[in-house]
């Protein structure tokens, strides 16, 4: 991560505040980050709060569908409060949707599972499995939103292509190769002059948006040791037992980030919010 005095929409004011120093920065930073994940926050306490629940207590309702109805009520707070838009709710069920598809399939291939009881399914997957794709979204709309995220050298088609062929790829590997390190290396190479640049209180910051992806899709692999440890899907090497889910699920999120990265960063190109104006930044 680097940083400059020069933010991407123009040269940095000669007369500012004092800004904080190291420490300081990435307090704000982290606090801003957990803002940005009220939504998969959300969704792992109410997994913790029912596995609790039904460890104790055998209610007549079955744990996956009070998860739903759970997760239902958070996005409509969240839009009510207008911590989410319109156009970024219809970014996130766009997500849902493929996030929902992805999982029907691949619980069909017995890939993963879902071991507990519930009336509300979708050919056999719970319906609040939608929701988790769903929180993934709305975490990169927080982070358009909170950290003025703008992308300098975005190549969008390329983008666009790539994106599609990593979800196709979720789909074909059980009967063609799997492409995925393929995948991988030429989202390095087309994103290799794309920087995401964020502002931290007054002072701009950029990495490369490629390891943005790698950064997000460890996050998530650390919420999917979360997510299965409370029960909330199961993969078959699971069923004796909970133990880390295998590190190349890593890379699976990393690209998987990328579709729904595409998908809201349309919507911010079609605003007129994704690249910077004015003067590019002139300091690494």
């Amino acid at each position: 991560m680097n940083s400059s005095g020069v933010g991407p929409v123009g040269p940095a004011p000669l007369l500012r505040p004092v800004r904080p120093g190291f420490w300081g920065q990435l307090w704000r930073f982290a606090l801003i980050q957990v803002q940005c994940c009220v939504f998969p926050i959300a969704l792992v306490a109410g997994l913790a709060l029912t596995i609790g629940v039904w460890s104790v207590w055998d209610p007549p309702v079955a744990r996956y569908d009070v998860v739903f109805g759970y997760a239902l009520v958070v996005q409509l707070v969240l839009v009510a409060m207008r911590v989410e838009t319109g156009r970024e709710l219809a970014v996130i069920c766009c997500f849902h949707l493929l996030g929902l598809g992805l999982e029907i399939f691949k619980t069909h291939m017995g890939s993963w599972g879902y071991p507990d009881p519930g009336l509300l399914r979708i050919a056999g997957v719970p319906a609040f499995s939608g929701f988790m794709y769903a929180s993934v979204g709305s975490y990169i709309c927080q982070a358009f939103r909170r950290f003025a995220l703008r992308v300098s050298h975005y190549p969008a088609a390329a983008m666009v292509v790539l994106a599609g062929c990593s979800y196709a790829n979720f789909f074909t590997h059980h009967w063609l190769p799997d492409l995925r390190v393929i995948l991988a290396l030429a989202f390095v190479a087309v994103l290799w002059r794309s920087r995401v640049w964020f502002r931290v209180g007054l002072r701009w910051y950029w990495m490369p948006l490629w390891a943005a992806f790698v950064l997000i899709g460890a996050a998530l692999w650390v919420a999917e040791n979360l997510a299965t440890l409370l029960g909330a899907w199961r993969y078959p090497d699971q069923a004796s037992g909970w133990h880390l889910v295998h590190v190349g699920k890593w890379g699976s999120w990393a690209l998987l980030v990328s579709l729904s990265f595409a998908l809201v960063a349309a919507v911010k190109q079609w605003e007129g919010q994704l690249e910077p104006d004015g003067n590019w930044p002139t300091a690494d």
